[in-house]
């Protein structure tokens, strides 16, 4: 049954919560280009709209390499504390302005000292400047929560590292951690160590599978490594057949493994073909813990409201649709239970029930 259509003013107003957003793939195109000229960097073009336009068309490849190697520019103005500080609290006061009430978001710190910073300098910086987003948000009346994971680069060989700086900073904002870059050729298991370490240290964390890799990705992330929750996942449907579901996806239901999907995302990397049949709506229906994400809002020219207003027109979702996964979001969040319940009780459900 087709869902009663929400308009867009409404879908804008409801709490929404990401899990899957990466600070590097989020920056606005305006502070890129002036970034960009303050180290003497060059873009493919100084005209802000330009440039996101540039970044889309870019990311519509179909090729996850070539999406990924559009961070090129946004890496180079993010080297310094200047930068760093500059784009978190941006990140974070863009979030707010977007009706986002919890997020997590996601950076790889190795991948942001070529300009002289250390590792933890890094975490440092980017939690002053979440920091000073979020009181800045609070003040503004659009209170938003952002804990950070800390990822690794699956390619490279810093993961156990970046897992001790995950450890050392989970008092301080960091709530998580995770493995990302190209997932085909670079299996999870390949960095055991690191997932050994967070489990003996009782920090959670998720893992990029099932995009660019199929089933067995996921079940090395799940299985072998242990993660709680999955970066896309999408692939997960190979192990459905009319409707039934074989023992990976069995397990990642039955255990309520939350899905972190990116429709946008997805279809610019291949990984889906349009937003009507993306697996998120069957997945949805098939009692999956699925929840929604825009991955990377400059790469893929999107917010949270559009991801929602997609689904909407182009897969017939309806209010409740967006409530639960909202609700989803927030229940496999990495922070504590006594706070996600609150979050819900207190902030989602009565925002939902006014748009009702």
């Amino acid at each position: 049954m087709t869902a009663p259509r929400i308009d867009a003013d409404t879908i804008r107003r409801l709490p929404k919560a990401v899990l899957h957003d990466h600070l590097d793939g989020g920056l606005r195109p305006a502070t890129l280009v002036e970034l960009a000229e303050t180290v003497g960097h060059t873009l493919p073009t100084t005209d802000p709209q330009a440039l996101a336009d540039w970044y889309y068309e870019a990311a519509n490849s179909g090729d996850l390499v070539r999406y990924i190697a559009t961070f090129e520019h946004t890496l180079a103005v993010m080297q310094s504390r200047e930068g760093l500080l500059r784009t978190a609290e941006e990140y974070v006061l863009d979030l707010a302005e977007d009706g986002v009430v919890y997020g997590e978001v996601r950076y790889a710190p190795e991948l942001m000292v070529n300009g002289g910073l250390t590792l933890p300098e890094v975490v440092e910086t980017v939690q002053e400047g979440l920091a000073a987003g979020m009181a800045k948000a609070a003040a503004a009346g659009t209170p938003v929560r952002v804990g950070t994971l800390l990822c690794g680069m699956r390619m490279f060989d810093r993961t156990r590292e970046i897992a001790d700086l995950a450890v050392a900073f989970r008092d301080g904002g960091v709530v998580g951690f995770d493995i990302a870059g190209a997932e085909d050729g670079f299996p999870p298991a390949d960095h055991l160590a690191a997932f050994e370490h967070l489990r003996g240290e009782s920090v959670p964390f998720t893992i990029h599978a099932g995009e660019a890799h199929g089933l067995p990705s996921i079940h090395q992330a799940l299985q072998v490594c242990g993660a709680q929750r999955i970066g896309h996942g999408v692939r997960i449907t190979e192990d459905i057949v009319d409707g039934k579901l074989g023992r990976l996806a069995g397990w990642v239901r039955d255990r309520r493994i939350a899905l972190e999907m990116c429709p946008t995302s997805n279809l610019q990397t291949g990984a889906a073909i349009s937003i009507a049949e993306h697996p998120i709506t069957a997945l949805r229906d098939l009692g999956f813990r699925v929840t929604l994400n825009t991955d990377n809002r400059l790469v893929s020219g999107t917010t949270m409201t559009r991801e929602m207003s997609l689904l909407v027109e182009e897969a017939d979702w309806g209010v409740e649709d967006l409530r639960t996964v909202t609700v989803n979001a927030i229940k496999s969040a990495f922070i504590p239970f006594d706070e996600r319940n609150a979050l819900i009780r207190d902030v989602v459900l009565p925002g939902y029930e006014a748009a009702r």
